[in-house]
């Protein structure tokens, strides 16, 4: 478990959602040092991936997020297929109208795809999406969506968008809460839980904590986590689900 103060923990969240001029604050953000990539390495066997190709090969429609305009069922579930199991979303449009409208279409699109849960800290939070796909990514980086006011608490189970303490700056990533997380309730507005697999979502492999780069994740995407951080979980794929 990484030792870091779950103060500054919440304070990296506030800016998790991050660009490639404003790399991971958190401690242990600068992407791991051979020693402990090696040593976390020789403690599993990396989970099987998914696919080589890029996401915009799969799915070219992501390079346009001016697409991403439908609007969310008032409720609906995405279930996930991951390298540790299925767990699934139940999502509320009232509670966060624009972060479901978001949610809702990069699962459509695939966004979620082959990427990886690159930041697990155990009793907090996992935190996922992150384009596999570096020209993906920069096309969504810039796509912020306009705040929605907290309905919900963050308590386990329940989904967040990540974001930065300026207005709209939710983009693609989102966590799921570990535990009682209630101190977020200011400014992160949950847009659904999880209503099956919680225990496949705390099995996620945390061994790397903080370490992954996010900077370095927008840049070179999934062969930066690959070679790096291969136990790294990751999604296999994200549909709606009736």
């Amino acid at each position: 478990m990484n030792a870091t103060p779950i103060s500054i923990l919440l304070t990296a969240l506030a800016l998790g959602a991050c660009s490639k001029t404003q790399p991971e604050p958190a401690s242990g953000s600068s992407g791991g040092s051979t020693t402990a990539t090696a040593t976390a390495a020789s403690q599993g066997t990396a989970p099987p991936r998914a696919s080589s190709a890029p996401a915009s090969a799969a799915h070219p429609e992501l390079l346009d997020p001016s697409k991403a305009t439908a609007r969310a069922p008032d409720q609906f579930k995405a279930k996930f297929s991951t390298s540790k199991g299925d767990f699934v979303v139940e999502v509320h449009r009232d509670w966060s109208p624009n972060g479901a409208d978001r949610f809702y279409n990069l699962v459509k699109m695939g966004f979620y795809d082959d990427t990886r849960f690159f930041r697990a800290v155990d009793g907090f939070m996992v935190q996922f999406g992150i384009s596999g796909d570096p020209s993906v990514n920069a096309k969504w980086q810039s796509q912020g969506i306009t705040d929605d006011p907290v309905k919900q608490s963050n308590k386990r189970g329940f989904v967040t968008f990540a974001q930065r303490p300026t207005p709209g700056s939710r983009t693609t990533q989102v966590f799921i809460n570990y535990g009682d997380n209630s101190r977020l309730d200011n400014s992160f507005a949950p847009f659904g839980r999880v209503v099956q697999g919680m225990e496949v979502v705390d099995a996620l492999y945390k061994g790397y904590g903080e370490s992954p780069n996010q900077a370095l994740i927008q840049a070179k995407g999934n062969a930066y986590l690959d070679e790096a951080f291969p136990n790294l979980d990751a999604i296999k794929h994200a549909e709606v689900v009736p």
